[in-house]
């Protein structure tokens, strides 16, 4: 399902609620219902309540901002490392650069196409993605340079090699949700308080006070969504987050 879809259903459904509530709160008073007579203590608590629930939302929508900026930091720390590589290696022999090409290139692709969705899926990285990894260091450290050019360009490599690892390795470590789950329950139930101080204020069935009770559940819910979708710090789907890898190796999502 897409996630515009989603983020659809769920903000109508937050308007829905809150808006039949309403309507079926507002059939129950009396005629002689005034809501005036509401106590000030009620609108500073709502009022409270709002701001520190906007702290909270903030404070955690800056954290899983702060995660997935670092986690694709990482995916292009190692896309370029791996570019590196298969550039430097030019100096070499033609045969032991198209090898080093062609496995870095099978390394990628296998990232791309197979690696990755798992990551997202499950978290963690696959053993298939660090044999061939594997495989990308034994073809450099195994070379022994012929003259001082080749030799300039070996211990670079060389650290290429060790860059996209521990970036690799980082990947993986950050690969997993990064909200708590008891934030989250923190976020949900603060959510449902602040929406459901609405009632508390006695508005009427007006068009603009259910108006803007529709938006305000409806904003909550969008927020709701929004730290739901970042908290995913490689995105939710393959296509979203592997353009560093692709748009230094194109094609290798064809592979």
């Amino acid at each position: 399902m897409s996630e515009w879809l989603v983020l659809t259903i769920a903000m109508i459904a937050a308007c829905a609620v809150v808006l039949t509530i309403t309507v079926l709160q507002q059939r129950r008073l009396g005629d002689d219902d005034d809501p005036s007579e509401t106590p000030d203590v009620i609108e500073y608590m709502t009022m409270m309540i709002g701001v520190v629930y906007a702290i909270v939302l903030g404070l955690a929508i800056a954290g899983v901002w702060e995660a997935r900026s670092g986690a694709q930091d990482e995916a292009r720390h190692e896309a370029q490392a791996l570019h590196e590589v298969s550039a430097r290696s030019e100096v070499w022999p033609a045969a032991t650069h198209e090898r080093i090409q062609r496995d870095v290139d099978a390394y990628v692709r296998h990232v791309v196409t197979k690696e990755w969705a798992v990551m997202i899926d499950k978290g963690g990285l696959s053993d298939r993605g660090t044999d061939l990894l594997d495989k990308v260091r034994r073809d450099v450290s195994d070379y022994v340079p012929r003259n001082d050019h080749e030799n300039q360009a070996y211990q670079p490599m060389v650290d290429q090699v060790a860059a996209a690892d521990d970036a690799r390795n980082a990947r993986g470590e950050n690969s997993g949700p990064t909200m708590p789950g008891v934030v989250w329950f923190g976020l949900i139930i603060g959510g449902l308080v602040t929406v459901g101080m609405i009632f508390m204020l006695q508005i009427r069935r007006s068009a603009r006070e259910l108006l803007l009770a529709g938006l305000f559940s409806a904003l909550i819910a969008f927020l709701l969504f929004l730290i739901w979708d970042l908290d995913a710090p490689f995105g939710r789907d393959v296509a979203d987050s592997t353009g560093a890898f692709l748009s230094l190796f194109p094609g290798a999502d064809s592979g």
